[in-house]
């Protein structure tokens, strides 16, 4: 089990997230430990995918307080490691709203722990689907169905 220092959008200020001008927001950042590497050094791309999916999903959250759930993944290549001690953000910006999904793209970048330098490690489009408590898709415009269960609740 991977655990990640995840910082969410909204926490504390960072030296490099941004808000473009394009739409751009930084949804998720995450600091690559050495327990997320595989034998090579480099971050296994499973825990840069589960933070691709984690950043689509506070994208998605801005269009209506839901269940939102993937219902794909566009393709995925990695262009460049992230290594230990980099700093990995997740851009996010919404493409296509339908009535009841959205289209993000999101954008990693890695800071390079030892030379500051930001360089592009992938990039992938998901489609994110709201849902109510039955599991079927609902309108972006419905009254919340984000709701903790039991256990989860305060």
């Amino acid at each position: 089990m991977h655990r990640l220092t995840l910082a969410v959008e909204g926490g504390p200020p960072q030296a490099t997230p941004r808000q473009a001008d394009d739409g751009w927001a930084c949804s998720l950042r995450l600091m690559a430990m050495p327990r997320d590497t595989n034998q090579y050094g480099t971050i296994f791309g499973g825990v840069i995918l589960s933070a691709i999916d984690q950043a689509a999903f506070v994208e998605a959250r801005k269009h209506g307080l839901h269940r939102w759930v993937t219902a794909s993944v566009d393709r995925v290549e990695f262009r460049q490691p992230v290594h230990v001690g980099d700093l990995v953000t997740c851009l996010t910006r919404t493409i296509r709203k339908g009535t009841s999904s959205v289209t993000v793209e999101v954008r990693v970048e890695a800071e390079r722990y030892e030379r500051g330098e930001t360089v592009r490690v992938t990039e992938a489009q998901l489609t994110m689907v709201a849902i109510g408590p039955d599991g079927r898709p609902v309108p972006m415009t419905s009254p919340p169905t984000a709701h903790l269960p039991p256990a989860a609740a305060p």
